[in-house]
């Protein structure tokens, strides 16, 4: 080794030696962080093997000294609800924490309804957005990452951020809803500690300790910490791009002008309506890229102002130019389009408006009942009706996931995502020493398909984080999944009805809660719209269960039935000052059936706290089912506070 080698190694090592020997803090405490109150707050991080740390907090400072692994951690007095405050610590250098707050900590986590920000819904709310001045209140988002080879000690980033004016963009929607009815009445800090991902399965978000009972995903976690077991599934399964022939290009984009460009004369064009699937509108089964093309009228008043352009909801990917500008794309179905047009892009008269959609399976276009228009602070022109399309590009059929077939059949394909406990190893697990007031759970789309699982799933989760977090009644709230897809007027068999009813099974760990949200979903949109109400019910949960507050929090839920000849009289929890309907209607949604479990609508009245329920043709009933289906037509039995019942079914044994 020559000595310029040597001078090399030798700086490599002192700079590591500098890197580690600096006192650092976990991402989650940095300015602006909630910290529990009423409980001893821990201060832990790293430093190098045996070094001091001082931390000063409060007018008071406390001493301790890094293990010879390079940790270190130490526990502050209970404080109650206040701030600010600022923490310094030392060690061989210094790190101030500014803007600290006392008071209450939730975990908010699941996926996408979880993860919806205000910003995704800034039209509902847009006066919540304008008006929003709670300093007190705080969101950190902990950024997306996976570990599918055990927990990890830090977080990738993250910021807390205040809910004031534009700042409350990013919160969670649900969660920014719950946080301000509680801080409402209380007027003490929340923070709000939002960990999740849009389109993942609770597997990924159990903790390894849950799955004790389960040896198929015990054996899955081990496989996953074996480096060579993962990386031979690489090699099994190269990424699509490797693997396969190049697939044909689009014809809108690969000819001598692309269907944008103002230039471009079309021809042989066919008609078809937005909104639409263009499967429902003489499209054959066509998984590919279609092109939507139309001279929208643009009047004088708009001509050159900042526009918006509203596009409902679009299966799966999207492209909009607007004279040949492209002014927006979205690479998956479900957020809505909501694009802004720049200044000086509209002229008065013809604009050539054209849309690039790409669909993957299933029926590709334009979602109905939604808005689409283009519109400025006075004007609005409807896009909806007949344009022009041409279709750019087939794809062939999908065949298995992989052409190479491997002859170890212990390999399978790994979605890190997706794969047991690899979300909370990297997003939950770094800050389990961080004390909670509780938690909240938007969470189960994803396991639609096996709803038979979920409620074990559940018991595993509630008990894994309550382990994790070292507090074994630790509040658990959580919302039952709402009404998705088309309104059902037939009992029906469901599977999204069969994972609520796991949910409700979930409701056996003590100090839990389920929010029943049956009425507040859109059959066009996995993600809907009303995301308040979501929030401000479990906020009604949370002020029983973490506050103690006596008050009716959950709608009616199903206890107990017992059959008198053709009549099943049905008892219920939660019915609060009494059972009602919330239209002044009779009783809808409840099916009965015989031996034979062919379900017919029922009768259904109310008798005081019960609901009696029958069929002049059902002589001897066997099975009841009350909004059992994916999208419940007209589901109206409440308790008076105005909250929902639970769906359910009944299985005389």
């Amino acid at each position: 080794m020559n000595r310029l080698q040597v001078l090399i190694v030798a700086l490599a090592f002192l700079l590591s030696h500098t890197l580690i020997a600096q006192v650092k803090l976990p991402k989650l405490i940095s300015d602006g962080v909630v910290l529990q109150r009423d409980t001893k707050i821990p201060v832990w991080g790293w430093a190098s093997p045996n070094e001091k740390v001082t931390v000063h907090f409060n007018n008071r400072q406390y001493k301790t000294k890094a293990t010879n692994d390079g940790t270190w951690n130490l526990k502050l007095p209970k404080m109650k609800a206040g701030g600010p405050y600022t923490m310094i610590v030392s060690g061989k250098n210094r790190i101030e924490i500014k803007d600290i707050l006392i008071g209450d900590v939730w975990l908010c986590s699941g996926q996408s309804n979880m993860v919806h920000q205000l910003n995704i819904h800034d039209v509902r709310y847009a006066d919540e957005i304008k008006t929003a001045n709670y300093p007190g209140i705080r969101h950190y988002a902990v950024p997306r990452a996976t570990s599918i080879s055990g927990v990890q000690d830090d977080l990738e980033g993250g910021n807390w951020q205040k809910a004031v004016g534009e700042e409350v963009r990013p919160f969670s929607a649900v969660a920014y809803f719950f946080a301000k009815k509680i801080y409402e009445k209380y007027h003490i800090p929340i923070g709000l500690i939002n960990a999740s991902v849009g389109g993942t399965p609770i597997e990924a978000w159990i903790a390894e300790e849950g799955f004790k009972s389960y040896p198929n995903i015990q054996k899955i976690i081990v496989e996953n910490k074996d480096t060579a077991f993962v990386n031979r599934q690489k090699r099994a399964f190269p990424k699509q791009d490797e693997e396969s022939s190049p697939t044909p290009l689009d014809k809108g984009l690969s000819g001598k002008k692309t269907w944008y460009d103002l230039t471009f004369t079309p021809k042989n064009w066919r008609k078809i309506n937005i909104p639409g699937y263009w499967e429902d509108q003489g499209i054959k089964d066509l998984n590919g890229v279609v092109w939507y093309r139309r001279e929208i009228e643009i009047p004088p008043s708009m001509a050159g102002k900042k526009a918006r352009v509203f596009l409902g909801r679009i299966v799966d990917a999207d492209e909009l130019y607007i004279n040949g500008t492209m002014v927006g794309k979205t690479t998956y179905q479900y957020p809505q389009r909501r694009y802004t047009v720049p200044e000086n892009l509209l002229k008065a008269g013809k604009n050539t408006f054209v849309i690039r959609v790409t669909n993957y399976n299933h029926k590709g276009g334009f979602v109905t009942v939604k808005p689409y228009c283009i519109f400025t602070d006075k004007d609005t022109v409807d896009l909806k009706g007949y344009w022009d399309y041409k279709v750019g590009e087939v794809f062939k059929p999908q065949g298995s996931t992989s052409s190479k077939k491997s002859e170890d059949t212990a390999i399978r394909k790994i979605n890190p995502q997706n794969e047991p406990t690899a979300l909370f190893n990297a997003m939950v697990a770094p800050f389990t020493q961080f004390p909670l007031k509780g938690i909240l759970w938007y969470q189960g789309e994803s396991n639609a398909g096996q709803p038979e699982k979920y409620a074990g799933y559940m018991h595993a989760l509630i008990g894994s984080w309550r382990q994790a977090f070292d507090t074994p009644d630790l509040p658990f709230i959580y919302a039952q999944l709402p009404n998705f897809m088309e309104v059902s007027y037939l009992p029906c068999e469901s599977g999204w009805a069969e994972l609520r009813e796991s949910q409700f099974k979930a409701l056996s760990v003590p100090n839990t809660a389920m929010t029943v949200n049956i009425d507040l979903g859109e059959w066009n949109d996995i993600h809907p719209d009303n995301k308040k109400d979501v929030g401000e019910r479990m906020a009604l949960a949370g002020l029983k269960l973490a506050y103690n507050e006596d008050l009716v929090y959950s709608g009616p839920l199903y206890r107990e039935h017992e059959i008198k000849g053709n009549k099943v009289i049905i008892s219920f929890d939660h019915t609060g000052s009494g059972l009602t309907t919330n239209d002044n209607e009779a009783l809808g949604e409840f099916a009965i059936a015989g031996e034979d479990r062919q379900f017919i609508w029922a009768k259904a009245k109310i008798e005081g706290d019960k609901v009696v329920v029958w069929s002049d043709d059902i002589p001897k009933p066997k099975y009841v089912r009350y909004a059992w289906a994916d999208n419940p037509d007209n589901p109206n039995l409440y308790n008076k506070e105005g909250l929902p019942a639970s769906p359910f079914r009944i299985e005389e044994q």
